[in-house]
Parts: C-alpha cells; sequence; structure tokens
C-alpha cells in the first residue's frame, strides 16, 4: 500500500487520528528547523525553537479549517514558518523589508564583504592525495559553511527563496505560494540570490580555480 498523502494525514488529524499528526510531524521536522534556523540567521538562531515550535502549534490549532486551497501541505507549513519568523525578527528589533531594492534592476552591483577566505585546497579538486579523498571532503565542508556565510548577507526575500527553492526543494510556483508573491516576483528573487551567491563564493576563489 503507498503511503498516505500529507492532506490525508491532515484530513485524518483533524477527524482525531493523532498517529497521523506523528507522521506529519516526522515527514516535515527536519526541512522545517533548518529553514527555520537558517532563515533567522546567526543574529536570531536561539529564537529557532520557539519559531519552530509555534509553527507547529499554529497547523495543530488550524487542523479543523485547514483546505489545502492549490497548496501543497509542506508550502502552507513553510508559509506559516516564514511568516513567524518575519514577526520574531521585527520584535527583536531588526529592521526587516518583504521587498528587495534591486528587484528594479536599479541597485548597485553586489560586492561580497570580508576579507578573502584561505581555506581553498591548493591542488585540484579530485587530485589523488596519500589521505584518499579527505582533501576534497574537507574542501566541501568549507565550501559549505562559506555558502552560509554568504547567505547571511543577501537581504530575508531573496535568502528564502533560495532555501526555499535550492535547500527544501519547491518549485518556484510553489515557493511564490509560500512568500504570497507573484511567480515572476519569486523568479527575480531567486535570480538575484543565485547572482549574488555566485558572486559571494567566487570572490573567495584562487583565479586559477576559477572556471
Amino acid at each position: 500500500m503507498q503511503d498516505p498523502t500529507d492532506d490525508q494525514l491532515m484530513r485524518a488529524f483533524a477527524g482525531g487520528d493523532g498517529h497521523a499528526f506523528e507522521r506529519l510531524y516526522a515527514r516535515h521536522e527536519q526541512a522545517l528547523y533548518r529553514f527555520v534556523r537558517r532563515l533567522l540567521g546567526r543574529a536570531a538562531a536561539t529564537q529557532a525553537d520557539e519559531v519552530f515550535q509555534d509553527t507547529w502549534m499554529r497547523a495543530i490549532e488550524a487542523r479543523a479549517t485547514w483546505q489545502p486551497q492549490g497548496a501543497a501541505f509542506r508550502t502552507w507549513l513553510f508559509t506559516i514558518a516564514h511568516h513567524r519568523a518575519v514577526d520574531c525578527l521585527r520584535k527583536s528589533g531588526r529592521e526587516v523589508s518583504l521587498a528587495c531594492d534591486d528587484e528594479d534592476g536599479d541597485a548597485q552591483p553586489f560586492e561580497p564583504v570580508g576579507t578573502p577566505w584561505s581555506g581553498w585546497p591548493d591542488a585540484p579538486l579530485g587530485t589523488p592525495s596519500p589521505e584518499g579523498g579527505a582533501e576534497d571532503h574537507l574542501f566541501w565542508r568549507r565550501a559549505g559553511q562559506r555558502l552560509l556565510d554568504c547567505l547571511e548577507g543577501l537581504p530575508l526575500p531573496q535568502k528564502t527563496a533560495f532555501l526555499l527553492h535550492h535547500d527544501d526543494g519547491l518549485a518556484v510556483d510553489e515557493m511564490a505560494r509560500a512568500l504570497e508573491v507573484g511567480f515572476e516576483t519569486a523568479k527575480t528573487r531567486l535570480r538575484y540570490a543565485m547572482a549574488k551567491l555566485r558572486v559571494c563564493m567566487g570572490a573567495y576563489l584562487p583565479a586559477e580555480m576559477k572556471p
């Protein structure tokens, strides 16, 4: 038998099946927490548990009236999390804009801040080494950390678009629903996020490693 869909589990939960909620929670727990933590960033990392738990509480409270309305349960859940994260950032006294100044193409070219990263390997990736690939593993671990550092520098709307699409696998139309913006706006935010991340990552590559 096929596993029940999220919609079926949510309907079962609304009908009093607590086990259905347990399955929903297990299915989305890790992705949702990762999204919340990365969206809040380092400055508000201590609030991640609160936003995560509040998102699930709101989902529980809405079980009796929840309807798909064209959006998947996962998209709906991430929409709640996005709203709660924005509320949390604002309550912490941070200036939060849900629009990007550069969406109209009038902003200055993006320049990464900070000192050059010295963690790139001297040899090209894939070069045989006595460690048997340990250098490649170290590179990708450090590159992943560099990417997280670059994400910290993105405007919140662009960081959210990147996380929903590339980290959590939402298609652009689903991402637009989660952010409650038009398709073209969502696509533009994603394009700007990718361009800035490429600049930020590429700016720290030694010249001989750049494409």
